[in-house]
């Protein structure tokens, strides 16, 4: 289908975006489904607290391209009537939200400590998690450009990172206000959310999506909107290629400059891990826009484009499948651990059996993605 051309010469969208989009989703399945959280490659694993590792970016980078889309989408919910807009940008992020917090209760039952099936309570499922915070970020960067543009999007990406500097600073416990028992998003969420409705895989209810980490997470998605918008406006071009290098390494070393003062970290989302992301997406966003648009080096791309065209859907079932695998009987033990037991960790090392378990587990989601593709069978909300 041929779409009418935008200022810069770009279609009404571009190839590049949908490969940063499909990359990031086979990565995310790839860190999200090791064979074994035991058998980790550095590069895999998250920091374990300040720092910065590739998995790192995964997340934000899904933001960014978020905001990406926004920038075109938004042009045709710009001219709706102001009751549509609400309507829709209210409907769409409450179903991701919903969806997010669905998947967190998936399969919907437990085991008590005789062996028996019981239904979960739904009271004490985790509350947030990666698509409620997508649903959010999209929801508040939404409302901020259809009511002020790009102009105010500038404006509250500066209030939101210093802001929320402010907060973790003054109300966090001294001596260490951004470590993990005394930061000010644990202290929000434990009293908004409850303990019981959080996050607990760092050994204590806190959630690495809470509401307070929101607000400068959200800046990751209206960054991917100014920079969309840049690009519309001077084209898939060398000068577009060079203006993203330069202002990243601007943001990359302006993040670590912060770091200094407020250290970078993923788990509390810090205003100088919002940067440094930023500055890494421009960084595989010029290379993108390079290789795909600038020398039309395209015969790679199609196997990022299958991700990218279902990337919600294929996340959602990354979930889903990886869950069923774990809990269905073969013999003594799951599904998925008869797999790698058989199949990886038998004849391999085990970091190699761990992230070849994750690859073939990725590539198992990318068929479902082929199949969906070639079906023209395209699943948005």
């Amino acid at each position: 289908m041929s779409h009418p051309p935008l200022p810069g010469g770009l279609k009404s969208r571009y190839l590049a975006l949908d490969v940063l989009r499909g990359m990031t989703i086979a990565f995310m399945i790839i860190v999200n489904t090791p064979g074994s959280w035991d058998a980790l490659y550095a590069p895999l694993a998250h920091a374990d607290w300040h720092g910065f590792t590739p998995t790192d970016l995964v997340f934000p980078t899904f933001l960014f391209v978020v905001g990406n889309a926004m920038s075109f989408a938004l042009k045709k919910l710009e001219i709706m009537p102001k009751k549509d807009f609400y309507l829709k940008v209210f409907k769409r992020a409450s179903l991701i939200f919903l969806i997010g917090w669905l998947l967190n209760a998936f399969p919907f039952f437990d085991n008590n400590d005789a062996g028996e099936v019981i239904p979960i309570s739904l009271a004490d499922v985790r509350l947030f998690g990666v698509l409620q915070r997508i649903a959010l970020c999209y929801l508040l960067a939404a409302l901020i450009l259809y009511w002020g543009g790009l102009r105010l999007g500038w404006i509250m990406s500066g209030v939101l990172l210093v802001t929320y500097w402010l907060v973790m600073y003054f109300f966090g416990d001294s001596p260490d206000p951004y470590s993990l028992q005394s930061n000010a998003a644990i202290k929000l969420d434990l009293w908004l959310i409850g303990a019981e409705r959080m996050y607990g895989g760092e050994g204590i209810p806190f959630d690495p999506e809470g509401l307070l980490s929101t607000l400068p997470a959200t800046v990751n998605v209206l960054a991917g909107f100014i920079v969309g918008k840049m690009i519309q406006a001077r084209g898939n071009t060398l000068a577009t290629v060079r203006s993203l290098l330069v202002n990243a390494v601007i943001l990359i070393t302006t993040a670590y400059l912060w770091d200094l003062l407020f250290p970078i970290n993923k788990k509390i989302w810090t205003s100088s891990y919002v940067l440094l992301t930023v500055g890494w997406d421009l960084v595989l966003l010029a290379l993108l826009i390079y290789l795909v648009e600038v020398k039309e080096k395209r015969q790679w791309t199609y196997f990022f484009q299958v991700f990218g065209r279902n990337p919600l859907i294929l996340y959602v079932a990354s979930g889903v499948v990886i869950t069923l695998m774990s809990i269905i009987p073969v013999g003594d033990q799951s599904l998925k651990g008869a797999i790698y037991e058989n199949l990886f960790d038998s004849w391999l090392s085990p970091k190699n059996a761990s992230f070849l378990f994750a690859i073939a587990y990725m590539l198992l989601i990318w068929l479902l993605g082929y199949w969906m593709d070639r079906r023209k069978l395209y699943i948005k909300v």
